[in-house]
């Protein structure tokens, strides 16, 4: 089985050129997850941007501690699959993981939020920990979208989950990082799948007006960049017999160059 995480997509102009270079990617892969947290304009998620994600052929859509930010997102929550950090609590809009059906298989995916200089929240390790036995039941195959600021939480939960879940997938700092590898010789891991979005920016907004912010202090609007899109993320080969991830691989398409580089 072969599923591909795409890494944190930002606004517009990567929803455009997924839809313009992922159809033809797809037909060769079984499953498709991907960070969609700041989809809409940068920030959060709407049911129009949703739309334009699984119009692509994205199955299911992870988030971050940007998903409230557009109220809209609460809709897109509640009626498609779509999913926000598990360790918001029970009482938070939407749900922390799903289980979807991909032919006679069937694929969980979970998502949480790390906490090391993020937003107070309930420990991933714990939540995930309390729902994987439910899910290990159903289904062998399990992706974890790990959205965190430090490389060392992100290791940690790797190391936590290694020999249980699939995968586990770092994403929010939207820059990949170089450290794939199979855990135990069970999980596949990375501390970050990196960012789609344009690369002629900081981390897909317009890189003059960060600068601004850097060297004023001052408040500025951070428009989003538009120039060299690119997808970046992993591709994980998966023993559907057993779930162990046989190999990852970062991937990279460029506009002008469909083909994987990396």
């Amino acid at each position: 089985m072969k599923v591909v995480f795409i890494g944190d997509i930002v606004g517009k102009p990567a929803r455009t050129y997924l839809k313009e270079a992922f159809p033809s990617v797809k037909k060769d892969l079984d499953f498709v997850i991907a960070n969609g947290e700041n989809a809409a304009g940068g920030s959060s998620i709407t049911p129009d941007t949703a739309k334009d994600l699984f119009n692509c052929g994205i199955d299911v859509i992870t988030t971050g501690d940007h998903i409230f930010k557009k109220k809209e997102s609460r809709d897109v929550l509640s009626k498609s699959d779509v999913i926000r950090p598990l360790n918001y609590g029970e009482l938070a809009a939407g749900r922390g993981y799903l289980i979807k059906e991909v032919g006679s298989l069937k694929v969980g995916v979970i998502n949480l939020l790390g906490r090391v200089f993020m937003q107070p929240v309930d420990c991933p390790f714990t939540a995930v920990k309390n729902v994987l036995e439910a899910i290990k039941k159903e289904t062998k195959i399990i992706f974890v979208d790990i959205h965190a600021e430090a490389t060392s939480e992100k290791l940690a939960m790797g190391y936590f989950l290694a020999g249980k879940v699939t995968a586990v997938i770092g994403t929010h700092t939207h820059i990949p990082t170089a450290d794939e590898r199979i855990i135990n010789g069970f999980t596949a891991y990375i501390t970050d799948a990196g960012m789609t979005g344009s690369f002629d920016s900081v981390l897909g907004r317009e890189k003059h007006q960060i600068i601004e912010r850097f060297l004023t202090n001052m408040p500025v609007r951070f428009n989003l960049a538009q120039e060299d899109v690119r997808i970046q993320g992993v591709l994980v080969e998966v023993d559907e017999n057993t779930g162990a991830a046989l190999s990852i691989k970062r991937i990279e398409y460029k506009k002008g160059n469909f083909a994987p580089v990396s």
